[in-house]
Order: C-alpha cells, then structure tokens, then sequence
C-alpha cells in the first residue's frame, strides 16, 4: 500500500477483510512493531491498515514530524482507504495520534486501543531526545546504542537493548528518524487531559509496569482510565514479561476485546 494522503508518501499494508482496524506505531518503531508481527487479528476477521508514519520505515522523509501532521496523515488514510469508525491501535507516539484524532473526530472511530500511553498532555521535551539524534545520526544504530540508557531491570535489559537495536534497523531514512526525535517529544498532541472525559468512545488501555518500561509510565495510563469514562486498563502481574511485547496474545486480547459487550 502507497499513499500520500497530507503531502508525505507513506508506505504500508492493507489486509484482511471485515471491522476495520488501524495500527500507528511508536517513535523509531515501524508499522511491524505494534503487535510485534503478529497477523492474528486479519487471520480472525478484520480489515487491518498498518503504515509507516512519515520518515519512518518505508515512509518518506518530511518537512515535519509533529503531531498535527501525523493527525493529518491519519485522517486522509482513513478518508483514502474507505475506513468506516475504524479502531484505532496506537502505540506510544501512534496512541498520542490516534487519541487526538478521536477527541477531533469522535464520529469517525469505532474505539481505541491505547498501548503503552506516555503522552501526559503536554510536550515532553528533555536532552535525551538531542543526544538520541545526534548518536544516530553520527553512526547508526549502533550510536543510537551508545546514547541509549534504558533505565530498566536488569532482567528485562537485553530483551529491551536487542528490540531496539531491531526496530532501528527497518528504516530506510534514519536522518529522518532523528529529525523526528527531536520534533515529536517537543509537540503538542492535545492539550491537557481534562478532554479525555467527555470521550464517549470505548478504550483499551495496555499498561506496563515502570520497572520494564519507564518511558511509559503506569501512572500515565491509570490516569487515562480514570479519565475515559468508557475504558479498560491492563496491567500486567508484577514480575510477567508485558503483553505489549507480545504480538499474539496482544491482538488475541484485542480481538476478545472488540468482540466483547462494548462492541
């Protein structure tokens, strides 16, 4: 799948027939790493749209990375491909997206699906973003390795160093990758959290706990549910490896879930 829904070509995948799904990955991931592969959910009956957001992956570079361009992108995907209130299943970046185009477009999404949220409703801008960019742009992934600092258990270290090292790897415009670096964490998705609770949508929220992932914070995502009046959070049992890592029994607990009594 190619297309240029806002100016900047995006690449992708559209498969599988029935309830549309659409997925929007994370900052440095690409469309493969929502759900880690898995093509469960076309497999059990639904449409599934996965792209690459612009410099991303097979993604054209663009003049900018910020939010509301990405919403813009998502948007005219939506309108080009024919998706009637399809689900949207963000991860991290893809979630702050796909929930700022649901608080500007409620008639338009069937539910949301809100994998790891970290977006607390406000820019998040910090030097770890600038040295990131700069490592990979000076020498690839591996110096983006060397600026990289996951501030996790030790038990789920390598897991976390050799699924970045991975995802770094699937682009073909890495300076691009780094612009958006700098640019995503520093924009505006939507202001605030206070919204959240007039979104009369059905929400999934896959949290992981800090000690695996702190650059998604659990607490982010228990004031997401707190907030949505028609939601429900996962969190994992302490010492379980996330079930954001793993692809299959993610789109299995997706699928139960658009299926279930808010469907």
């Amino acid at each position: 799948m190619e297309l240029t829904p806002n100016g900047t070509t995006l690449r992708g995948d559209d498969a599988g027939a029935g309830p549309a799904v659409v997925l929007l990955h994370g900052l440095t991931a690409t469309r493969r790493h929502v759900l880690s592969g898995s093509r469960f959910l076309e497999r059990s009956g639904h449409r599934v749209v996965a792209y690459d957001a612009r410099g991303h992956g097979a993604s054209d570079p663009a003049s900018s990375y910020a939010y509301p361009e990405q919403v813009a992108d998502l948007a005219g995907l939506i309108e080009e491909r024919g998706l009637e209130r399809p689900v949207l299943v963000g991860q991290s970046m893809g979630a702050a997206a796909a929930m700022a185009y649901a608080l500007a477009e409620p008639g338009r999404v069937g539910g949301l699906v809100q994998i790891t949220p970290a977006y607390d409703g406000a820019p998040q801008p910090d030097p770890r973003w600038e040295r990131l960019a700069e490592g990979l742009e000076r020498a690839g992934v591996d110096g983006f390795m060397a600026a990289y600092e996951p501030k996790v258990d030790l038990r789920y270290r390598e897991v976390v160093e050799t699924f970045t090292r991975q995802r770094l790897s699937r682009h073909s415009h890495p300076d691009a990758v780094a612009a958006a670096l700098r640019e995503v964490p520093r924009s505006t998705a939507f202001e605030g959290l206070n919204g959240l609770e007039a979104l009369d949508l059905p929400v999934l929220i896959i949290a992981t706990r800090d000690d695996a992932d702190p650059e998604h914070p659990l607490a982010v995502a228990e004031v997401y549910a707190e907030r949505l009046p028609r939601s429900e959070l996962h969190v994992d049992p302490p010492g379980e490896s996330p079930l954001a890592w793993r692809g299959a029994r993610l789109s299995k607990r997706i699928a139960a879930w658009m299926e279930g009594p808010q469907a």
